[in-house]
């Protein structure tokens, strides 16, 4: 068997969406003739923690585990917010916070730490895979992005080892939503975008989990269009082996957006004409879970929903399909044309109707609509068409199962042997 050295920054215990897709194509690999290894962090800044996952982890896998700086230790402590503080994803890079102190550390994270905060692992991280891989015999290096510094560090390991190297992109490096609105200089860009395309180059395989982001990367660098190569985000089918939806008694319809939702994702006009329809005396209930932004909560708050909307906060994955199983309609945003939710595949294992917000993104719309899950509007749309719609529709579970981690992890395994 064939072993291969996985790099990601996240792993459970760690509550970090993120960590699902390598998880289980290291879970997968061994059933198509590849033995995995996972080389990590000791310890991640958010501190939100999914125990159940660490019962997807085989007891025989090897696991390296290496300390790393971490700068969001000192954004704790200069920000006011103490050491022991629960840092939030959304909050970190929002602008709704004008503080000083934070204005201060978003300039410094977006302009001094390129590519990424993360940064600080990769001197442990070079380490401790040369060790590895000067005592043992590994036939290729995957990592996993972002953070996108973890590509650095796995293109050195592999590049000093000689063998073939996989980065895989779940969001863009250069062009990452978030930064759709943030300071950057015009040097940052320019050693980023120097950065981005050396570990694109230095790569056997570019692997990305969209097709809208591999055609956006190969107009950027026309060489991805021989080795740039798609592996969708999915989910898990095992996790669904006894999901029902729970029926509920009375009237009440829950609309359910499950995940982190920043302020540059808020349908502003739903919210809106969900308090008409509660108004004219419907039992409408927005729930999240995740966390949701500053804007998106005021938002909220000023179309009268306060007293109909739950904030669930962090849940675990297995919580977290409880709640599925309660809602009546799923809500997802997305980024922007190349962004397709990682949730968005649980959303279409579930058959709940979905609605969804997106500006020209026709990946997710065709994906929603071959399978008649849902429909997605703009932005600046109320959503009155889906609910107009919403009996129509009944999702294709058959086409839906295509999207299964197994199938996709060994389709992994064939790129692997190209």
């Amino acid at each position: 068997m064939k072993k291969i050295l996985f790099l990601t920054y996240y792993w459970p215990p760690s509550g970090k969406a993120s960590l699902h897709w390598p998880l289980k194509m290291i879970k997968y690999l061994p059933e198509f003739g590849w033995q995995p290894a996972v080389l990590t962090v000791e310890d991640e800044s958010f501190m939100q923690k999914d125990e159940s996952m660490e019962k997807e982890i085989d007891p025989s896998l090897v696991v390296l585990k290496t300390p790393s700086i971490e700068p969001f230790e000192f954004y704790k402590i200069f920000t006011g917010k103490g050491k022991d503080a629960q840092l939030v994803a959304s909050e970190t890079i929002s602008k709704e916070n004008k503080s000083l102190a934070h204005r201060i550390s978003l300039w410094i994270r977006m302009n001094l730490f390129i590519p990424d905060a993360r940064i600080g692992w990769y001197p442990f991280a070079v380490k401790e895979g040369n060790r590895l891989l000067r005592s043992e015999i590994y036939d290729a290096v995957v990592s996993i992005g972002p953070p996108h510094s973890v590509h650095l560090a796995a293109a050195k390991i592999a590049r000093n080892a000689n063998i073939p190297f996989y980065p895989v992109f779940i969001d863009p490096w250069l062009n990452i939503a978030y930064y759709k609105g943030q300071s950057r200089s015009k040097l940052t860009v320019m050693i980023d975008g120097w950065l981005e395309k050396r570990t694109l180059e230095k790569s056997r395989r570019a692997i990305f989990v969209t097709e809208t982001t591999l055609a956006d990367y190969v107009a950027s660098y026309p060489f991805l269009k021989e080795k740039g190569r798609v592996l969708h985000w999915g989910f898990d089918e095992e996790k669904f082996a006894g999901f029902k939806r729970i029926k509920k008694q009375g009237d009440e319809k829950v609309i359910l957006h499950s995940g982190n939702i920043f302020d540059f994702q808020n349908p502003e006009k739903l919210w809106g004409y969900l308090k008409q329809r509660i108004d004219s005396g419907e039992n409408f209930r927005l729930w999240f879970t995740g966390t949701v932004s500053p804007g998106v909560r005021r938002s909220i708050s000023e179309a009268g929903l306060d007293g109909c909307t739950s904030y669930l906060g962090f849940l675990s994955y297995d919580e977290m399909l409880e709640v599925l199983a309660q809602a009546d309609y799923l809500l997802v945003c997305a980024m922007e044309k190349r962004h397709f939710p990682g949730k968005l595949f649980e959303y279409l294992r579930t058959g709940i109707p979905i609605l969804a917000y997106g500006d020209d993104n026709i990946e997710v719309e065709g994906v929603i609509t071959s399978a008649n899950a849902g429909m997605m509007l703009p932005f600046s749309a109320d959503g009155s068409e889906f609910f107009e719609r919403v009996d129509s529709f009944k999702t294709n579970l058959d086409l839906i199962k295509n999207f299964d981690r197994k199938v996709i992890a060994g389709k992994l395994s064939l790129i692997l042997g190209e």
